[in-house]
């Protein structure tokens, strides 16, 4: 005799309410059971609805990423949510024809699909660019001055940044910087690790109160962490306010290695003018700009990075980076009030343009956070296959 699944009672197979579910019939005592059991296909129903107009997300995108890396926890969403799918060898497969419908991928635990997951708290996005004569940073220059709004508006008194050395071209020097010229040397991008906790206690030390801080996710996790663990060095000092400015980083590299790795294409790092990373290519311009894959440069990026997940400084208060704006232009995620309205502030006091971030430039933030959550899930395949962290 078969049993009902809602009640668990003993019911006659002769009964008029019966349900199917993944080409397999069920059978129960009562309308009531009957129903609560057609609510689970009404809410797949449902889930399939709200994904039609997004990307269609095939069952091979979650053997892609998931599956085929090893790190499947064989929990069975996939396959309690799609009459196609069964675990078959200790992997779901498909057994009939894939709709793409996505709605396996959004149930799995190992896929990242909301914003929240991807980029965190945000309360606004923005495009900018800087107005103020003279900034030439790297992606529309609206770090530095952000900087300079908020040092010559008297609303810090100090910023931790990062320069390059005057000895060696390159090699990221971190300081305090106490003058709109120091923050001005600080323009662009440098992808080498920067040791700016020690100028930060060195700025607290100093006296400083009200501090800007510049630095990718890793060093505005350890300001983060400092100020807000009961252990950190910070948590009790409330006479230390600071302003955590964070940059978008896909990838730092090792600064010997990346001498080498330059100077073996024929470029002195003295003759660099500025790098970035777009678009899977490390560009590097001298005289003349030049591309090179970024994956070359895999043996020099830094073991930090391999497991890292944070593209866009998920706990400061303004995020900063080139993906998404165009060309002249810098993303800006706002997180925090007080974040968001020394924004507005600045492009109120004529430092800053601020344009709309259209859905098209988000998505590209979103894609690009995600390859950079993902990324952990590969370090599995990639021992496998030899390659090492």
């Amino acid at each position: 005799m078969p049993v009902d699944p809602i009640c668990n009672k003993t019911v006659d197979e002769k009964t008029p309410y019966k349900s199917v579910y993944k080409n397999k019939e069920y059978y129960f005592c009562s309308d009531t059971c009957k129903n609560k059991f057609d609510e689970l296909d009404k809410s797949v129903i449902r889930v399939r609805r709200s994904l039609k107009d997004k990307e269609r997300i095939s069952f091979g995108k979650l053997k892609r990423e998931v599956i085929n890396p090893g790190i499947c926890t064989l929990c069975g969403a996939c396959v309690a949510s799609c009459e196609v799918l069964e675990v078959v060898s200790g992997k779901p497969a498909l057994k009939g024809p894939c709709t793409a419908c996505g709605v396996c991928y959004n149930q799995c635990p190992r896929t990242i699909t909301t914003e929240k997951a991807l980029i965190g708290n945000i309360r606004d996005v923005f495009s900018a660019r800087s107005t103020v004569p003279g900034v030439k940073g790297q992606d529309g220059g609206v770090v530095t001055s952000m900087l300079l709004y908020a040092f010559e508006e008297g609303l810090i008194d100090s910023a931790v940044v990062t320069v390059k050395s005057d000895e060696l071209p390159w090699k990221p020097t971190p300081i305090v910087a106490q003058n709109s010229e120091d923050i001005l040397r600080s323009a662009g991008s440098i992808y080498v690790h920067s040791l700016t906790m020690e100028s930060l206690m060195s700025a607290i030390k100093r006296g400083s109160r009200s501090i800007g801080f510049v630095g990718p996710s890793c060093n505005i996790d350890a300001v983060d962490k400092m100020t807000k663990s009961p252990y950190g060095l910070l948590h009790m000092f409330m006479r230390a306010n600071i302003l955590k400015l964070g940059l978008f980083c896909m990838d730092t590299f090792n600064y010997d290695g990346l001498k080498s790795y330059l100077e073996g294409k024929g470029i002195p790092l003295s003759t660099v003018q500025e790098m970035k990373i777009k678009k899977g290519k490390f560009r590097v311009m001298t005289e003349s700009e030049q591309e090179f894959p970024l994956s070359e440069m895999d043996e020099y990026r830094n073991g930090s990075c391999t497991v890292c997940t944070d593209l866009t400084a998920e706990k400061s208060d303004l995020s900063f980076g080139g993906v998404g704006s165009k060309d002249g232009y810098t993303t800006v995620l706002a997180r925090t009030g007080i974040g968001l309205e020394l924004f507005h502030d600045a492009e109120d006091r004529g430092y800053i343009k601020i344009e709309e971030l259209g859905r098209e430039g988000l998505d590209r933030v979103l894609r690009q956070a995600k390859a950079k959550k993902v990324q952990m899930y590969m370090i599995k395949k990639r021992i496998k296959d030899g390659k090492g962290l």
